[in-house]
Parts: structure tokens; C-alpha cells; sequence
């Protein structure tokens, strides 16, 4: 496995190269980059792209052995509003120019809720709000297929993607080689489900394994009746059956930690590849 982790998990939003060399010192490799979470002193919304300053962030990348495996856009693309939804959508493409320089594996995204304050709300699981997804994806991976860039889309419980056969049909619609998924098991995990996580996980891996090429670990506790987030190995989460159907089917996948630490990271990375190993 490459193992890796969010550059915002690493050290706080600060200048590029106080960010980067964080990354370099702590020994990591392997990043998720989103710029508004870790970059400071630059605007990368919608305009402000340049091939050259795409090269200049390669070029500190490059310096200190870094890889950028998603360059993280996280956008609501299912949003009502229809002008913030189109800046949402313009906002992914341009990340695309950066990734094509940058090297980046892909462009990521979860796949939103019809919301445009991010609450959870029922229409999100209607049949208008999945077809607003397939509007923006579309919009998307026309500019991606142009480019030859990846379009990565992770599917969570209560969002517009909200399980396994949800991410098979959204797959099959796009009918694109430019959209792959990015695999979170945990995102897939909700308080009716929870007690069943391997047969929900199974179901990720029977439809859509094919079409994983990035995945996100990281663990889950139950409070108050619902899942939260809890660093690898703390939690309820069974990484033994993931790990197998990885190292069977996904041999050298990048595999990038949540909800860890600087300061935990390569003990979390130690408990996963013990684990693999075993498997």
C-alpha cells in the first residue's frame, strides 16, 4: 500500500512552504491537498488560475518528494442555488488545470446535498436532486475528458450518492474512463446500518470495485445514536476485510488517512500495514 494523509490533518492552514516542509519533516509522502484548507495568501477561486503559479507549486512539491494523490475540490454541486452551483462547478474545472500541472492523481469531491446551507434534507435523496447531480458531473467531465485529468467522487450516507447501488447507477450514467471513485467505508456507515458494516462495505467492492482507485481510512464510534469519526483502530470499523479485498484486488492503491495526526500518523499507518500483512 502508499499510505498517506490529508495535508490539513498535518499542521494548521499557513504559507506554502511552512505547510510543505511540515509535510516533508514528518516523513509523508502522499497527500490530499485542498488548497482553501491549507494554503494562505493565494485566491484559487474561479479566475485566478495561471499555468504559472500551477508550476510554482509543483516545483515545491517536486523539492521536497511530495505527490499530491487527490487535490481536494469539495464543492456542493447539488446546490439550488443555481449561480452558486455554477461557481461551484467553475471552481472544480480550474482545480483541474492546477492537477494536470501538478501531477495529482485527481480532482475529488463528495457529491453534495440539495442544500445550499450543507444541511441534511430529504430532497437530497430524490430523483431531481440526483439529476442536478448529473447536470454539474456532466458539466465536469466534459472539461476533465478534454484534459485528461481523473474526476474522483466519493459517495457518503446522506449525501446525493448515498450507497453502493447509488454509486453504481452514477457511474454507469456518466459512462466516462475520466470518473473514478474514491472508496471512504466509513462514509458509507450510518446509524441503520452500522451493525452491518461488512455487508454494506461488501456491497462498495461487488459494484463499483472496479472503479476505486483512491481510498480513505479512518474509524467511527457511536454517540447519541449516530456514527462519529475516531481515529484508525479506536473505533467499531472491521479494516481487516477492507485491507484483504485491497491487497487482493487493489495491489500499491494509495490509501490516505483521516482524523489522524502528525503525531500519530505513522503509528496509524504501523496498525493498518500489521493488519495487511496478516490478512
Amino acid at each position: 500500500m502508499n499510505y498517506g494523509m490529508r495535508c490539513h490533518d498535518i499542521c494548521p492552514k499557513g504559507d506554502m512552504d511552512t505547510v510543505f516542509d511540515a509535510v516533508k519533516t514528518n516523513g509523508i509522502h502522499q497527500i490530499q491537498l485542498a488548497f482553501g484548507k491549507s494554503i494562505s495568501g493565494f485566491d484559487f477561486g474561479p479566475g485566478h488560475y495561471s499555468p504559472g503559479l500551477a508550476h510554482m507549486i509543483a516545483d515545491k512539491l517536486k523539492k521536497r518528494e511530495i505527490h499530491v494523490a487527490i487535490l481536494g475540490c469539495y464543492i456542493n454541486p447539488t446546490d439550488p442555488d443555481e449561480d452558486r452551483r455554477k461557481a461551484s462547478v467553475a471552481k472544480f474545472i480550474e482545480h483541474l488545470k492546477y492537477a494536470r500541472i501538478l501531477g495529482a492523481d485527481m480532482v475529488g469531491t463528495e457529491t453534495g446535498r440539495y442544500s445550499s446551507d450543507f444541511k441534511v434534507v430529504p430532497e437530497t435523496y430524490t430523483e431531481p436532486c440526483y439529476q442536478l447531480l448529473l447536470k454539474s458531473m456532466r458539466e465536469i467531465t466534459a472539461a476533465a475528458e478534454k484534459l485528461g485529468m481523473i474526476v474522483g467522487v466519493e459517495a457518503v450516507h446522506d449525501h446525493t450518492l448515498y450507497s453502493p447501488e447509488m454509486m453504481r447507477r452514477f457511474l454507469d450514467d456518466m459512462d466516462s474512463p475520466n470518473v473514478e471513485a474514491i472508496l471512504d467505508p466509513v462514509n458509507l456507515i450510518s446509524a441503520e446500518n452500522y451493525l452491518n458494516q461488512e455487508a454494506v462495505i461488501g456491497s462498495a467492492f461487488e459494484l463499483y470495485g472496479d472503479r476505486i482507485s483512491m481510498v480513505h481510512i479512518k474509524d467511527f464510534r457511536m454517540e447519541g445514536g449516530e456514527p462519529q469519526f475516531e481515529h484508525v483502530g479506536d473505533g467499531l470499523l472491521h479494516h481487516e476485510p477492507i485491507l484483504a479485498w485491497l491487497k487482493k484486488e487493489k495491489p500499491y492503491i494509495t490509501i490516505l488517512l483521516e482524523n489522524s495526526n502528525a503525531g500519530r500518523y505513522h503509528r496509524d499507518v504501523a496498525y493498518l500495514q500489521k493488519i495487511y500483512e496478516e490478512v
